[in-house]
């Protein structure tokens, strides 16, 4: 794989970067994008860049606009990977993304935080998934050749209590947006509990710190 950290060009790539630079704290822009590089990383090591189902541009828009129901544009009232992924899937209808391409990336960003279920989804959603998760530290032996210049490019910036506030900031709006058992109402729970997320405690032995 001839890996860069050069990102998509065009304006669909321009206006995903754009709303989260816009919309999200610079530590969760950051971590968005770290994702996407990660994601790559994991594709080529597991031989899927010339599988039919791989798309890089549906890949930079999924991973890159992930958290955006974490992000100044959510309201709050819903689950905030389905809200992000209604705003997402807004966004590439804008840039006229053809229907089952948002779906792909709806579907994506929508159970991002879903283990077992993402994986079985398709491509793009197991990709997503995983590369949200090595950024958490997950399967970072994959990505050790390239993570310290990833890294210095896009800094982590305590992204897990900036991603941890904003998850559950917008998790107390509503009922909806964090109903029982989900990810957010979890959070929101154990912030109210004990002061802290499993989340942000997890940090402590990631290799990536916080």
């Amino acid at each position: 794989m001839d890996f860069s950290l050069d990102l998509p060009t065009g304006p669909l790539a321009e206006a995903v970067l754009s709303t989260v630079r816009t919309s999200e704290t610079p530590s969760v822009a950051n971590h968005s994008v770290r994702s996407f590089f990660f994601a790559q990383l994991l594709a080529a090591h597991e031989g899927c860049l010339q599988d039919a189902a791989y798309d890089r541009d549906l890949l930079f828009a999924a991973t890159v606009l992930h958290d955006l129901g974490a992000g100044d544009l959510a309201e709050g009232e819903a689950r905030f990977e389905v809200e992000g992924a209604d705003l997402a899937a807004n966004l590439l209808r804008q840039h006229k993304v053809p229907e089952a391409d948002i779906d792909r990336v709806w579907e994506a960003i929508a159970l991002h935080t879903s283990p077992g279920i993402a994986e079985r989804r398709g491509l793009l959603s197991y990709l997503t998934y995983e590369g949200v998760g090595i950024d958490f530290g997950r399967h970072a032996e994959i990505v050790s050749s390239w993570e310290k210049r990833i890294h210095a490019a896009y800094p982590r910036l305590a992204m897990v209590r900036s991603l941890a506030d904003a998850i559950v900031e917008r998790a107390a709006r509503s009922d909806a947006a964090a109903p029982a058992y989900s990810l957010a109402g979890e959070m929101l729970r154990e912030r109210r509990a004990e002061g802290v997320t499993r989340l942000e405690r997890a940090a402590a032995s990631c290799p990536w710190g916080e």
